[in-house]
């Protein structure tokens, strides 16, 4: 199976600003500028936002203030020039502050804004303050929804690009060759976090319909779950290998919106596809459009349809592998991968190192 041919691509050498933590998804897009050929810098801001006790932390997020964000500052302009940059790639930073921004434009770098998460929506998160002052001041924002780039801009942003969720293809990748349900251990699972009303419908997936659900994921879904069903939640965390291996393993995987987010698909719903999973994943208009319903993946709308489908499917091994693998032909065929929609962003951003710089 091939992936899309890749565009020609410039050949750029970008500051990446972000939480570089091994096999996470910052990282993953890290990796994979540099497989399109770019030369990364890297710069990891764990340490500053780390710098000092707990409440110091807590305080610097809320506020983005104080002498360790203008280190920052301070350390992303020092590198940008040392190192010659063309870009300086910001994944999700919520300490760049206008000013800093106004100077690498001054000396001709191009700031991109990477940031999948809804600095507008109704969760209402903290920690945005500053990063919505300098929404303005980047030359380019990667956005996942059409409702945030309205918001962007109205807030004044200069160009906004559309971009999905997506499936690393070094990290998530089908299991070896004659996997079937004898090495599946999970039948009904979910691996993520406890956001919306997940925890009472995995809950009631269980205790009325008496369907065998797993759950693995942060610590908070032990105090989410209904006391009932507080077993379901395996109890960890399961990340790279862990995550890739409890795709594989399970017969149905289950995938949802995150709605308090605003999000028009799930990110989840790339990664199970990249793994040849088999999914039931909520149906809405972000999925129908990149998958066919019931021959690449199946969906659906409410509590009872779900538990209609894994009742149908669970003793169908059959029909779920013809289905994951079809999925998984789509994901690769239509390009759902780091690497793809990566070099889609770059042919955005090279035009703008000639506009900068004039």
């Amino acid at each position: 199976m091939s992936y899309p041919i890749l565009p020609h691509l410039p050949r750029l050498r970008i500051l990446y600003i972000g939480p570089l933590v091994p096999h996470e998804n910052v990282l993953h897009r890290y990796f994979a500028l540099q497989r399109l050929g770019q030369t990364v810098f890297p710069l990891d801001e764990r340490f500053f936002k780390s710098d000092g006790n707990s409440l110091a932390g807590k305080i610097r997020f809320r506020t983005q203030r104080g002498p360790t964000v203008r280190q920052f500052n301070e350390m992303v302009l020092e590198q940008a020039v040392s190192n010659r940059v063309d870009v300086v790639w910001a994944d999700k930073q919520t300490f760049l502050l206008p000013d800093t921004l106004r100077r690498l434009r001054q000396q001709g770098i191009v700031t991109v804004d990477w940031t999948l998460d809804n600095a507008f929506g109704p969760r209402n998160d903290p920690g945005w303050r500053t990063y919505k002052s300098a929404i303005g001041e980047y030359d380019i924002h990667v956005l996942q929804r059409d409702v945030t780039m309205r918001d962007y801009l109205a807030a004044g942003a200069r160009r906004v690009v559309k971009m999905q969720t997506v499936f690393d293809r070094v990290h998530q990748y089908p299991p070896p060759a004659g996997w079937s349900d004898k090495d599946r251990d999970r039948d009904v699972s979910f691996v993520g976090s406890p956001y919306d009303e997940r925890p009472q419908f995995l809950a009631r997936l269980h205790t009325e319909y008496r369907l065998p659900v797993v759950i693995s994921g942060m610590s908070r879904w032990a105090k989410l779950l209904p006391p009932k069903s507080a077993h379901l939640y395996s109890g960890s965390e399961l990340l790279a290998t862990d995550y890739r291996s409890a795709i594989w393993r399970s017969k149905i995987n289950l995938s949802f919106v995150t709605h308090t987010n605003q999000d028009e698909f799930a990110h989840k719903t790339f990664e199970i596809a990249g793994c040849a999973g088999f999914q039931i994943a909520e149906r809405c208009p972000g999925h129908l459009e990149r998958f066919v319903e019931d021959q690449e993946i199946v969906l659906f709308s409410s509590l009872e349809e779900c538990a209609e489908k894994i009742a149908r499917y669970l003793p169908d091994e059959a029909a779920r592998t013809r289905i994951a693998w079809a999925g998984y032909r789509r994901a690769v065929r239509s390009g759902y991968d780091n690497d793809t929609q990566l070099a889609r962003i770059l042919v955005e951003v090279a035009p703008l190192i000639t506009a900068v710089r004039t």
